[in-house]
């Protein structure tokens, strides 16, 4: 279990440049929804794309505005970019696991671009000028038998929606290995004191909202994605898409329950301090 408390608040919004951050997402949001996907439901799984890359920038700002960083997972932000890479090998090219409205086109395939690109000039960064500033100490959860797992799994419980198994099991192997990037960084937070800045605290949770429409989408277009049975006509793969979006929200629940309820009470640019027991998430 957690617990969580906010440290006091020397405003009460949040920076103009966050803002911004929030405008811009909003703004772009309702224009795909209602210029490019002219509110097709499927709209729903390019918005989760869009979550990810306003998360992925609100740690970029975390970094420019304090000037370092100190609070942030590389091991977190390697395992976001392999499941980026791996989901684009896919969709940059192929339409099984995209949205079938206009804004699969390419806006979907732009804000996970844009998000790959500021993962790496993240890492640039910590490895870079902000290295002193960098917790490897406490940044040490073994994430390579993890990703091993994670990649073994999705070669036998891929679907078959592109037709190409490698390119199935690498869209797969996106899914999961994105699940466990949020791994290193609450491991990170236990490890240090429990103390969460503003903005690390907002990303987390842009990345749970993005991995709940994501789920939404997957729930309701679970009668048509399709795999090649192991037993019978048992569809492993659906189950699999799904179980990866639950554990990814087991993983966060603790997490999403005390950031709601600090933001509630301290406002949006209040820092948490919480104690995450990571062994009941069974890590």
């Amino acid at each position: 279990m957690a617990s969580s408390s906010a440290s006091k608040k020397t405003n009460q919004m949040p920076p103009n440049h966050v803002l911004f951050a929030y405008g811009f997402f909003i703004l772009s949001a309702g224009a795909v929804w209602h210029l490019v996907a002219d509110g097709a439901f499927s709209s729903i799984l390019t918005m989760s794309v869009m979550l990810q890359c306003l998360a992925v920038v609100l740690l970029a700002l975390q970094v420019l505005c304090t000037g370092s960083a100190a609070g942030i997972s590389v091991k977190a932000l390697t395992l976001d970019a392999i499941g980026l890479c791996c989901r684009l090998s896919s969709t940059v090219w192929l339409n099984g696991y995209l949205p079938v409205d206009a804004s699969g086109d390419w806006v979907y395939q732009a804000f996970d671009v844009c998000s790959l690109c500021v993962l790496v000039w993240l890492l640039s960064q910590v490895w870079g000028s902000r290295q002193q500033s960098y917790q490897a100490e406490a940044d040490s959860m073994p994430v390579v038998p993890m990703t091993i797992a994670a990649f073994v799994l999705a070669f036998m419980l891929h679907g078959n929606m592109n037709g190409r198994p490698l390119f199935d099991s690498l869209w797969m192997a996106g899914l999961f290995v994105s699940t466990i990037a949020v791994v290193p960084q609450l491991w990170l937070i236990t490890r240090t004191g429990g103390k969460v800045e503003a903005l690390t605290s907002h990303h987390i949770a842009a990345m749970a909202a993005s991995r709940v429409l994501s789920g939404i989408f997957m729930w309701h277009a679970r009668g048509d994605i399709t795999c090649v049975p192991w037993m019978g006509g048992f569809n492993h793969a659906i189950w699999a898409i799904l179980g990866a979006h639950l554990l990814h929200m087991i993983l966060l629940g603790d997490f999403a329950y005390y950031y709601v309820k600090a933001v509630i009470a301290h406002g949006m640019n209040c820092r948490m301090e919480i104690n995450i027991a990571l062994e009941s998430c069974g890590v």
